[in-house]
């Protein structure tokens, strides 16, 4: 499914390639377009790539999907949450998201919010590479996921 541009950001598709996990594809669709002109109007280095993407495909995958994509890409064995590719693709492990929510305490519709913002931010310049780096973008992730809650 294909939501609308936010004044001239992307669209953003949403896949959902995977069946261990039931997710409310619709929630997460309204909630990813609630929250990109946040993530729009946050830059880490100015250049803004997320605005100049016609489309953002947000694709929902298992855990072995992921950790095949993980060690195809970044040469790093094992699941994780969150792949974001530079050409607009955000790829979201929903068995780590279920984990997760549990761990956390919140739905796994709101884990999966998170992680796309995360990819969203990524889009628009920021890293998490180091401790700094980590914290700034989480804050910010942070700020909006809570802001845009529920999913």
């Amino acid at each position: 499914m294909s939501m609308k541009p936010q004044r001239g950001g992307p669209a953003v598709v949403l896949l959902n390639r995977q069946r261990s996990v039931r997710v409310d594809t619709g929630a997460i669709e309204r909630f990813a377009e609630k929250v990109l002109p946040e993530c729009l109007a946050a830059s880490a280095d100015g250049y803004r790539l997320l605005g100049a993407l016609a489309e953002v495909v947000v694709t929902l995958v298992s855990d072995k999907r992921i950790d095949q994509i993980h060690r195809q890409f970044m040469n790093i064995p094992g699941a994780t949450d969150v792949i974001t590719f530079e050409h607009g693709e955000i790829v979201i492990s929903a068995q780590t998201a279920e984990r997760c929510a549990l761990e956390f305490g919140h739905s796994v519709a709101d884990e999966i919010g998170l992680y796309v913002i995360h990819g969203l931010l990524h889009l628009n310049g920021y890293v998490d590479g180091t401790d700094l780096e980590r914290e700034q973008m989480h804050s910010i992730q942070e700020a909006i996921w809570r802001s845009a809650l529920p999913v």
